[in-house]
């Protein structure tokens, strides 16, 4: 045992065992081994080691018992003992039932001997037909119950993951006849149908001129309900074709002017001859504000519905009256940061943060609610106090210090300066920068303000890196001065996708490029008589943007959707998207995700 003193005292080599099992084994011998009655209790098998492995019958070999706990009978959830527990319940609950009944039919024949038959005949077969509605148990032989689900229990098994078009079709968050306007920008719009695209490629030349007049003419043919064959609609293509039109301004061949936010890397290796030439930088420039003038005498003489400035810092919508719900022209600018709202105040530009107006309003009626509005009078008086009186603030503060006179360690603590006692009172405002919150409201004559404001701001160009000397994007549904006119790129895939019953196939349309919500509004009524009725659509928004479906508080009540039509007459869209983008909004600062329609029918996510 020298030289197994590291082991345990228990411990055995395996030739100690081998002969230990040699030994069990003649002493117990094949014939020696008696079997006793098996009693079950309650259904349940006891325990059996089994026969041995050389027990007649089986192949010579070691004396290893079979695993007592191989049949799935012994464990403690198999299929066979859950329906004999449901079963002896259910017999349980029918004797009680039965019992319960008979001493009800005893009780009713006291009182009335000649219906007690009837009422008892009529309590069994009730209780025989909740008896016949309990599913019989499944008998499964020994291997398969190794495999098979829980089949008693259903509610625990996973639950099934369904498509995105199978969920909006289980639950649909909204469904209209209409879906609502979408102020935002979108990158790439993908249609899927289970009707094919193929009348939307490969145009003639004729439809793709007709499509180009029609756009410049502001024409719009009427589509039949319904279109047996969509390929040879001309007045479909034609249509296709001048809804993927859009005015741009500047327009560079060899460069993508959209989207401007944080589009460094792919401006960067690009050829740009102005960012060293500033006599180049200024005439771009000069072009550029009269090509921004353009469009602001159009917005304010209702010939063009709506315009979009997409700079490398912000995006500014610029709306005509009567559009999503304002009387006047309004100005959505986003993102902004504390300077460029201090130098638009600098101007004598006044603007409004929708979303923090909107949150102060909520928290002031929960107040209201809440049975505080004496201390919210009192909080209004103090803060108009403190606005009103701001020298009398500075003297607060530097009084607030004046116990550390009385201790006389007013030399040894540093007091805070004017700048960081301002910067303090100023850090909600800092925290807005670049969020959806700092969205900013500009309306009426305060719109003309803020243009004169864009054409001289100087940090409305960027001054160094790839976008350096570059003037910001413009965007418009008409043409104005200095604008060329652009198409959406657009290509048809069939693809197959996976179901239940195998595979389906699916066709799509991607249309990418800026897409404004015009855009998206005629392709949908395109696509409603093409696809007869049956299509989803996944939207790509450049988030940035998201925030532009804000809604503008009114004091006063809206303009009538009669007159905006009427007055947008001339503006250049169907008077269907003109109805649309006229209603106020009602995404708030989201942005429409997934667009179906099924049965002609609308619903949405957002």
């Amino acid at each position: 045992m020298a030289e197994l003193g590291c082991y345990s005292p228990s411990f055995k080599k395996p030739s100690d065992v081998l002969r230990m099992r040699r030994k069990r084994a003649r002493s117990e011998g094949p014939n020696k081994r008696t079997s006793s009655p098996v009693v079950s209790v309650d259904g349940v098998r006891p325990f059996s080691p089994g026969p041995l492995l050389n027990a007649p019958g089986r192949a010579s070999g070691g004396v290893k018992r079979r695993n007592p706990f191989a049949n799935i009978e012994n464990t403690y959830n198999s299929p066979k003992k859950r329906a004999l527990s449901h079963t002896d319940g259910c017999n349980g609950a029918l004797d009680g039932k039965k019992a319960e009944t008979a001493v009800l039919d005893g009780k009713f024949r006291e009182e009335r001997p000649n219906v007690g038959v009837s009422l008892r005949e009529e309590l069994f077969n009730t209780d025989q037909r909740k008896l016949h509605e309990i599913k019989a148990p499944v008998s499964l032989s020994e291997d398969d119950c190794l495999f098979e689900d829980d089949l008693f229990e259903p509610e625990r098994s996973a639950p099934v993951l369904k498509s995105p078009e199978a969920v909006c079709s289980a639950a649909p968050a909204e469904v209209c006849l209409e879906f609502p306007a979408d102020w935002s920008l979108k990158t790439r719009v993908l249609f899927t149908s289970p009707q094919s695209f193929s009348w939307a490629e490969h145009l003639r030349a004729q439809e793709e001129a007709q499509g180009l007049s029609s756009h410049c003419r502001a024409e719009f043919s009427s589509l039949p309900a319904n279109i047996q064959d969509p390929r040879g609609c001309a007045e479909l293509r034609c249509g296709f074709q001048q809804c993927l039109q859009y005015w741009q301004h500047p327009s560079l061949p060899w460069l993508s002017l959209f989207p401007r936010i944080g589009a460094e890397r792919k401006f960067s290796g690009k050829c740009v001859p102005w960012a060293q030439d500033e006599a180049l930088q200024q005439s771009l420039m000069s072009d550029w504000s009269v090509s921004l003038t353009s469009l602001y005498s159009l917005l304010k003489a209702r010939l063009c519905p709506y315009f979009y400035l997409c700079s490398y810092q912000f995006t500014v919508l610029f709306r005509a009256a009567g559009l999503s719900g304002a009387k006047g022209i309004t100005a959505l600018l986003s993102p902004t940061t504390r300077g460029l709202r201090e130098a638009m105040k600098a101007e004598g530009i006044e603007f409004s943060l929708p979303l923090l107006e909107e949150r102060r309003k909520s928290k002031e009626l929960g107040s209201s609610q809440a049975g505080e509005s004496v201390q919210q009078a009192d909080s209004e008086e103090v803060l108009s106090e403190h606005s009103e009186n701001e020298e009398e603030e500075e003297d607060d503060d530097d009084s607030g210090f004046s116990w550390l006179k009385e201790m006389g360690v007013q030399d040894k603590i540093k007091k805070p300066d004017a700048i960081s006692i301002k910067l303090r009172k100023e850090h909600r405002e800092v925290r807005l920068d670049h969020r959806p919150e700092s969205v900013v409201l500009v309306e009426g004559s305060n719109t003309f303000t803020l243009l004169n404001f864009l054409i001289n701001c100087k940090s409305l160009v960027a001054g160094a890196g790839s976008q350096a000397g570059l003037p910001p994007t413009l965007l418009a549904p008409t043409a104005f001065r200095g604008a060329t006119l652009h198409t959406l790129k657009a290509r048809t895939v069939n693809v197959k996708t996976q179901v239940r019953t195998g595979y389906q196939d699916v066709c799509s349309l991607e249309v990418t490029g800026p897409i404004m919500p015009h855009t998206l509004h005629a392709l949908t009524q395109l696509l409603r008589p093409a696809q007869r009725g049956e299509f989803s659509v996944g939207l790509y928004t450049h988030e940035p943007t998201a925030v532009l479906n804000v809604p503008i508080s009114q004091s006063s009540e809206p303009p009538q959707l009669e007159c905006v039509v009427q007055d947008l007459g001339r503006c250049g869209l169907q008077q269907s998207s003109v109805q649309q983008l006229a209603a106020p909004s009602m995404l708030g600062k989201c942005a429409l995700r997934q667009l179906h329609m099924r049965d002609y029918s609308y619903s949405w996510k957002s």
